[in-house]
């Protein structure tokens, strides 16, 4: 492995790039976007390693840190290049590249620098070659990728240079103590030893799942210490607590038994095995209880195969989110191979699934995103119809999820197709997106939980353009015009339309257990006191247009800004 090595050109095979387009994507399809991650991360590292080559350090210059990296992949290949494929490090490029054009901040220039020696000595430590490096502590922490964390005892805090070095997969740091004189650490990173209770090294904590021949286990990263596993800002460690770990471990080897299953791999079907790192985020206790559903999850193109999530109470939950966030880094990787699209960055795209209006880039991830989730729920909706004492409960809230997603990811696609800004691989990749879901689009759904999905996709529109778009004047272009008031607004509805209520009260209750006439009439209360509130007004619209369908009803449905006074041209 080598900066300098040529790479040669890489050419997709249409079958690799047709498993993709259609959303899903077989282990091959996968490999080949790691090994065009791995170029591109490759060419990244020589365009950084020229900005830093002459930069004024008191730590070991990245030039020779790099030497030591390659010394230890020619002896040591396999786990090096783990390293350098490993989520954070391709974080750690990006950043780095930010940082030197003056879009990114953080620590010194030279302390981010320096990550390239931590790199080197964990190269070193699996390749059992010998090194002296000066590196960047802070608080006497050395956090070294793939492997975990060293601890100085007493060390001076704040960010110092200290000395580390290697042999025989032995690590000492030493640096400086926080009154005088130094600290120093011997630890085996390989085999997890240290001195016992002093907490002087943290290892990298996994999460485990049952390989493909069902015995042998394969691991993810539970990735609580890098500096680098965020989106883009250098962070410090965010150790979870024991019972925090144990109750990842059982969420995930549960959401992994939810994700296998045998046949075709196809959208919404994801072998742990492509996941790389997961980022716990927001929590490191159990306490207080988390949401059933993921509240924030997130993932970079930077950093393929890795995603930053908040721990939900479910399995279920988790899983759906696996499948979300490992669709997002395909299609983040085809974007690196191919120029899918034009997009001049103006966000003024209805997305199903937000409530803010999207640049087109955005609304292509969150199409393929969710042509995954709803493969997902058509796969939980098969698993619940098979079970020999079905639940009642299962299928309908698996069929509610399965019609609600791919109906929105439909309305996405063919918003991208008629934008007249997709290049010819996109074209191809959103064509087959749609064929993916018009063949869903004919399959069989329970019929309330069909109707719900209908009723909730029709909701969110009509208040998103309610509380984002701006009357229009009879004689205006027909292009959007955005409010100059619009806010961020919690979608209570998609969750809470999953179920039909079985006594229900308010008037969402009453619209989501199909008695429109009720609904209207609860909305209409709410609306004397308040006759623009969104949330009440979009009901209103809705109920109204399932009891008097008709091309009035149609009309309000799609414009139903046109209900509110005509605001200030923005």
């Amino acid at each position: 492995m080598t900066s300098e090595q040529h790479l040669a050109p890489l050419r997709m095979p249409n079958r690799l790039f047709a498993e993709l387009a259609a959303g899903g994507g077989s282990a091959a399809a996968v490999a080949f976007l790691e090994r065009a991650e791995r170029a591109r991360r490759l060419l990244l590292l020589r365009t950084l390693l020229g900005h830093l080559d002459a930069l004024p350090t008191p730590l070991t210059p990245v030039a020779e840190a790099w030497r030591v990296l390659k010394e230890a992949a020619e002896r040591s290949p396999e786990p090096v290049e783990r390293l350098l494929l490993a989520p954070a490090t391709g974080g750690w490029i990006s950043h780095m590249l930010r940082r030197v054009h003056g879009t990114a901040t953080g620590p010194p220039l030279w302390a981010e620098a320096g990550h390239l020696s931590a790199l080197a000595l964990s190269a070193c430590v699996h390749a059992g070659t010998e090194t002296a490096l000066d590196i960047a502590l802070t608080g006497g922490r050395l956090p070294l990728p793939g492997l975990g964390m060293v601890q100085l005892p007493g060390a001076k805090a704040g960010l110092t240079v200290g000395r580390a070095t290697t042999a025989g997969g032995e690590l000492t740091v030493t640096g400086p103590r926080r009154t005088t004189g130094s600290v120093r650490v011997t630890c085996r990173p390989l085999t997890r030893r240290d001195d016992p209770g002093k907490g002087t090294w943290l290892p990298l904590r996994t999460l485990t799942h049952a390989g493909p021949d069902g015995e042998t286990p394969g691991t993810v990263a539970l990735e609580d210490l890098d500096p680098y596993r965020d989106l883009d800002d250098h962070l410090p460690p965010a150790r979870l607590d024991e019972d925090e770990a144990r109750e990842w471990q059982r969420l995930f080897g549960e959401a992994a038994r939810i994700l296998a299953r045998p046949g075709i791999p196809g959208p919404g079907r994801v072998d742990p095995a492509m996941i790389r790192a997961i980022v716990p985020f927001g929590r490191t206790g159990v306490s207080p209880p988390p949401l059933p559903f993921v509240q924030v999850s997130a993932s970079s193109g930077d950093s393929f195969g890795g995603m930053l999530i908040v721990r939900p109470a479910s399995a279920l939950a988790l899983a759906e989110t696996l499948v979300h966030e490992l669709q997002h880094s395909k299609l983040a990787a085809l974007l690196h191979l191919f120029p899918l699209l034009e997009d001049d960055r103006a966000e003024r795209y209805y997305a199903p699934w937000r409530t803010d209006p999207r640049h087109l880039t955005g609304l292509l991830h969150g199409a393929y995103a969710f042509t995954g989730v709803a493969g997902f729920w058509r796969d939980r909706l098969a698993d619940a119809r098979s079970i020999d004492a079905q639940s009642a409960e299962a299928v309908e809230r698996a069929g509610y999820f399965f019609a609600l997603r791919r109906l929105q990811s439909r309305l996405a696609v063919r918003t991208l197709l008629t934008s007249g800004r997709l290049t010819v691989q996109g074209r191809a990749l959103v064509s087959g997106l749609a064929r993916t879901l018009d063949g869903w689009l004919r399959e069989e759904v329970p019929p309330a939980a069909r109707d719900r999905a209908r009723t909730a996709a029709a909701l969110h529109r009509t208040e998103w353009r309610l509380r984002n778009v701006a009357p229009a004047p009879a004689a205006t272009p027909s292009h959007l015009r955005f409010r100059p008031d619009r806010t961020s607004w919690p979608d209570t509805r998609t969750h809470g339309f999953a179920t039909r209520p079985t006594a229900p009260r308010t008037a969402d209750e009453h619209l989501a257990a199909g008695d429109a006439a009720a609904a209207l009439v609860r909305y209409a209360d709410v609306l004397a006191d308040a006759p623009a509130e969104p949330h009440a007004l979009a009901g209103w619209i809705v109920a109204r247009t399932i009891l008097e369908p008709g091309r009035a009803a149609r009309r309000m449905l799609a414009r139903p800004e046109e209900l509110l006074e005509p605001s200030p041209r923005v």
